[in-house]
């Protein structure tokens, strides 16, 4: 008995050996693909120095070899010598059967050690610039997260105990998933057949009061006996689709400003088509917020209004607000922006996707006319937590076989909008690649030049701590380019569920300093944690803006008659 275990641990140790080595080659080819995409302008590109590397490769020989007498060590019942645990938030290795096995225990535990290997040679390539380092770790973390031994049948145990579990019926009904998936063009998060837009998310009630080829203006019905009647027009993303701000009841930030006595407009951009192909940067600043104020303020009778705007939404808004100011109209009273950008200079890590390369192959093939397909969009947001949003549901759909649950958010998040090609190529040039939009008088909009320092009126502008989007350091840059008074309020959480954090819920915390003079870090360190949702500050903060209480008026008026019932059509069509 003692002869045949002794060759097993040899046959263990040969395969550790293997693995250790094909892992260590693999990784080496991979810098060197790494290298070339960091420095694509240097031929050769520089090299990693030979003595470092000759250091690192030490210490993950020592470690792999720890790893797998510690292995042995647990298989044999002694105390775990060495251990590579996963990183906070990691739950691909969460299942005992990771740890039941001696295989696996190791394939697993090896894996995240040559995750941390190749992570730190990435560390050792020269880059010509942090852009080209951030785009190597980028390139580096998608390698990584697609290598783990989760995503493959042939290194899942938990694919092999649920397809034991279940006859091999898991098998086949991942096979379903799979092919299922192929026919919509990609990964189901959540399951679709549950939610109806206006039937079970996106129900606040109102009407479309006013419409053309590239929106729609939803005014929503009073909630309160009283309102204020200076309205509040709402400018969301054209990335996705407005009802992130209104899944349900007790999570819509849209009921929330209706309840607290707003007369809200909000701006319901069209899922473009291929006839909505040639529209531009301007178009959408002309017949988005420009059009949409001047319907607001005849359907109410004001001379300003409140505004909001929600990313891209709030960059749009921004500058259409900048177009009027240059016109000599200045119709807004208050402006509030949510992981908002104005100043590009740190983008994160959607910047790595523009280059110049990039932008020249996109500008000659749509940036006259056509569409930047909505699944392009979502490939790309969803790579940036690839393991979140792409592994997982590899995993969960297609190894195990599982039907993902209905979950609002992730519904949302599939149902993915195009844009027009001559305003993604703008947008893309001009300001996450030249940063033009910061500096005064650079850019033309509607043939006007724009200067975002000319707008002087009270800003509540929101940014998310661990925003992956819009780095909350960026959105803060606001602070520097805006004319008015501003109170920047920095939310717990990411770029979604930091600002969808309903009061009701009392959860996650923001951060409040009302002297802006300083640079951000510094900002932090002196400012003060309040525990909760920024809903409330915020509604303190609009409440004076508002106006004179009175009675509340039903939706349109008799110029702006009530075209449907919201959410509207626009909001329905999915994309191809």
């Amino acid at each position: 008995m003692a002869h045949q275990g002794s060759n097993n641990n040899d046959a263990f140790l040969g395969s550790a050996m293997q693995f250790m080595q094909a892992g260590q080659n693999m990784a080496q080819q991979f810098m060197e693909f790494v290298g070339k995409a960091g420095n694509p302008n240097v031929t050769p590109p520089p090299a990693i120095d030979p003595q470092q590397l000759t250091a690192l490769q030490k210490q993950f020989t020592d470690q792999q070899m720890s790893l797998w007498q510690s292995v042995l060590a647990k298989q044999q019942g002694q105390q775990e010598s060495f251990k590579v645990a996963p990183e906070p938030g990691d739950r691909r290795f969460s299942a005992p059967e990771w740890r039941d096995s001696p295989i696996y225990d190791y394939t697993h535990q090896a894996y995240l050690l040559n995750t941390k290997f190749v992570n730190q040679m990435v560390e050792l390539i020269p880059a010509a610039d942090e852009k080209s380092k951030n785009r190597m770790r980028f390139l580096a973390r998608q390698m990584i997260d697609a290598m783990a031994p989760s995503n493959f049948a042939a290194t899942n145990p938990e694919f092999i105990q649920r397809a034991l579990e279940t006859k091999g019926q898991s098998i086949t009904d991942g096979i379903n998933n799979l092919i299922q998936d192929f026919e919509k063009g990609r990964i189901s998060m959540t399951d679709e057949t549950v939610f109806d837009v206006g039937r079970n998310i996106a129900t606040t009630e109102g009407a479309v009061v006013f419409e053309n080829e590239l929106m729609q203006l939803i005014q929503y019905a009073p909630l309160t006996p009283k309102v204020g009647t200076r309205p509040l027009l709402v400018v969301p993303p054209c990335i996705n689709k407005f009802y992130i701000m209104d899944l349900q009841p007790e999570n819509s930030l849209i009921r929330f400003m209706v309840e607290q006595g707003n007369t809200v407009f909000l701006v319901s951009w069209r899922n473009p088509k291929e006839e909505q192909g040639h529209l531009t940067w301007d178009d959408y600043l002309e017949h988005g917020p420009i059009a949409a104020q001047h319907v607001v303020r005849e359907i109410t009778k004001v001379k300003q209004i409140n505004a909001l705007g929600f990313c891209v939404g709030g960059t749009i808004l921004t500058s259409a607000l900048a177009v009027l100011k240059a016109r000599g109209e200045d119709p807004v009273a208050s402006l509030t922006l949510l992981t908002t950008l104005l100043d590009f200079s740190d983008t994160g890590e959607i910047g790595l996707f523009i280059d110049e390369s990039g932008l020249l192959a996109r500008e000659s093939t749509i940036g006259k006319g056509g569409l930047l397909p909505a699944r392009d969009l979502q490939s790309t947001f969803s790579f940036l937590r690839a393991n979140d949003l792409v592994w997982n549901y590899v995993t969960s759909n297609y190894l195990k076989g599982q039907k993902p649950a209905a979950f609002d958010l992730l519904y949302w998040n599939s149902d993915s909008t195009s844009l027009p090609g001559p305003f993604a190529c703008w947008y893309m040039r001009n300001l996450y690649h030249d940063n033009n939009l910061r500096v005064p008088g650079k850019l033309e909009m509607c043939g006007t030049k724009v200067d975002l320092g000319s707008l002087d009126m009270p800003v509540y502008l929101l940014a998310t701590r661990e925003d992956h989007i819009v780095p909350w350091q960026s959105a803060f840059q606001s602070t520097r380019i805006l004319g008015g008074q501003v109170r920047f309020v920095l939310g717990a959480s990411g770029h979604i569920a930091g600002v969808i954090n309903p009061v009701s819920k009392n959860k996650r915390s923001y951060w409040i300093n009302n002297d802006v003079k300083m640079d951000a870090e510094s900002w932090l360190t002196a400012a003060e944690e309040k525990k909760g949702s920024w809903w409330a500050d915020w509604a303190e903060w609009l409440k004076p803006l508002s106006g004179e209480q009175r009675a509340p008026r039903k939706p349109g008026n008799a110029k702006y008659k009530p075209i449907e019932p919201a959410p509207g059509r626009y909001v329905k069509e999915r994309a191809v």
